[in-house]
């Protein structure tokens, strides 16, 4: 992100009156940030971030057609180059205490409806501190910054639809029916080093063998234990127990070694900020 580029946001909110809410009070607590255009919907916050590549986006967590949590997951997949990536997102939720916490703990922020300026405040100051880190490409972060930051925004995504939805815990992939050469095997998913994605297939990868299915990672993100599986790039998931050690290229991206295997796995900007410290 150029320094001298103004921080642009999209609100989403099916509520006109709230919309104009917190466009009135972010225009208080941050007069700089520019709002380059509202959603009604989940839907219209997807396409809106794809036409208009905002830093920010603020999304109502219930909203017809798809959820805040939903575009969430939409955006989050959505492809990155040189001078764009992934924003910074920020739930709008008239949830308090368990939703909360699960905020709390993630690497989005969250606003309370309605939007009070003191809550508003502490949110702006988490987002700029957040987005100088992304300025930085790199730069060792501050240890708060660095802890709110330690984890994917999908990883956030799961404990905040198990909040939202409760009813026990989700089940998550167990097994992974792929194809091996001629045929079809069932492979434990604690067995897979990683999955890759290309433009029609995932390969899976165990020490064993290489197979290949047809379900593409940001599907596969939903479905598998977050806690296990540490997304490191749009198109790949690693396990996060056949991490052998992190390097850098000649180029100064990240790379995952993998025990096992002698592939070197890229990690995407984005997530960088998974292995701050290590």
């Amino acid at each position: 992100m150029n320094q001298s580029k103004s921080v642009r946001a999209i609100l989403a909110d099916d509520e006109r009156l709230m919309r104009e809410q917190l466009r009135s009070r972010l225009m208080e607590v941050w007069p700089e940030l520019e709002i380059v255009a509202e959603a009604k919907n989940g839907i219209e916050a997807v396409e809106l971030v794809r036409q208009h590549r905002p830093e920010l986006v603020f999304l109502d967590i219930r909203m017809p057609g798809l959820t805040g949590v939903d575009a969430a997951r939409q955006i989050a997949q959505l492809p990155e180059d040189d001078d764009w990536l992934v924003p910074e997102i920020v739930f709008i939720t008239a949830y308090d205490q368990y939703a909360v916490e699960a905020f709390e703990q993630g690497v989005a922020d969250y606003v309370l409806k309605p939007a009070e300026r003191e809550r508003l405040l502490v949110t702006v100051d988490r987002i700029k501190k957040r987005l100088a880190l992304k300025q930085a490409d790199g730069e060792a972060a501050d240890e708060s910054s660095a802890a709110r930051a330690s984890a994917p925004l999908q990883q956030l995504l799961h404990k905040l639809s198990s909040q939202l939805n409760p009813g026990g815990a989700p089940k998550y992939l167990q097994w992974i029916q792929a194809t091996v050469g001629q045929a079809i095997q069932m492979i434990p998913v604690e067995d897979v080093l990683f999955f890759i994605s290309d433009e029609k297939y995932t390969r899976v990868q165990t020490a064993r063998v290489e197979a290949l299915i047809r379900k593409p990672i940001k599907e596969l993100v939903d479905e598998l234990d977050p806690a296990l599986f540490w997304q490191i790039h749009r198109s790949t998931l690693v396990n996060a127990r056949a991490i052998d050690g992190i390097t850098r290229d000649f180029r100064g991206r990240q790379m995952v070694g993998v025990k096992g295997v002698t592939e070197k796995l890229e990690v995407s900007r984005s997530y960088t900020q998974l292995f701050k410290g290590m």
